[in-house]
């Protein structure tokens, strides 16, 4: 196994930084270098430290996260940012992703959406390792666009039942991104900005389309619980 990928924490709160590094540590093959509570120390700490990875709040009391991110990118830095914040304007999202951004995670953080987002980087740094001279399946195995990569199944919007908006789904799909992610109807309505009944409602229909598994887990208590994973 190669050394672990270096990542460093943006993040103000104090303690939702200290939640982003337990998280991480329970994460095979990455190490937390750093951790930065304001914009001039995580600028220093990128700078010096040369981490492969940031995740990065967006709300600092002397600025913004996406500021940084524009001063990284300007300064040629090498260093990937996953953007981790409560930002839930469509303005923010395409400029953090204008900036080029390798993920956009909503807080509240659950473990297991970072997990993914941790896991498709670490592939995607060793698919990178593997190229020697650039193919176009290469290029394809490395960008998600529906240029070079065939898009999710999906119904066509025309065809989406009443109540079911093809707007959503997508998000569904963006939180649910693999097989190693596993929710509850009330988390993935967190993740969405919607209640949980209507995150259930689209949870369900996803499975009844086959796109989504649902199993059943039972908690301290024994209340069983539908949990939601995308399918193998």
């Amino acid at each position: 196994m190669g050394a672990p990928i270096t990542v460093v924490i943006a993040e103000d709160d104090q303690q939702i930084a200290e939640i982003q590094r337990r998280f991480v540590e329970k994460i095979e093959g990455f190490e937390i270098i750093g951790i930065a509570h304001g914009l001039d120390e995580a600028r220093d700490l990128v700078e010096v430290l040369k981490p492969q990875l940031l995740l990065l709040d967006n709300q600092f009391p002397t600025g913004t996260g996406l500021e940084l991110l524009r001063e990284l990118r300007a300064s040629g830095s090498s260093t990937d940012v996953i953007l981790v914040t409560a930002a839930k304007e469509v303005d923010t999202l395409r400029t953090a992703m204008h900036s080029g951004i390798f993920d956009y995670i909503l807080k509240p953080l659950v473990f297991e959406r970072l997990q993914a987002s941790l896991g498709n980087y670490s592939t995607h740094l060793g698919k990178l390792a593997e190229i020697g001279s650039l193919e176009q399946s290469d290029l394809d195995g490395l960008f998600t666009s529906s240029a070079s990569k065939p898009a999710t199944p999906q119904a066509p919007p025309s065809r989406l039942p009443k109540g079911i908006d093809a707007i959503t789904l997508n998000k569904i799909r963006a939180v649910l991104v693999s097989p190693a992610t596993t929710l509850n109807a009330e988390q993935v309505g967190q993740e969405i900005g919607a209640s949980r009944t209507t995150a259930r409602r689209y949870l369900e229909y996803m499975v009844s389309t086959d796109e989504l598994c649902a199993e059943v887990s039972y908690g301290t208590v024994g209340r069983p619980e539908r949990k939601y994973r995308k399918q193998c």
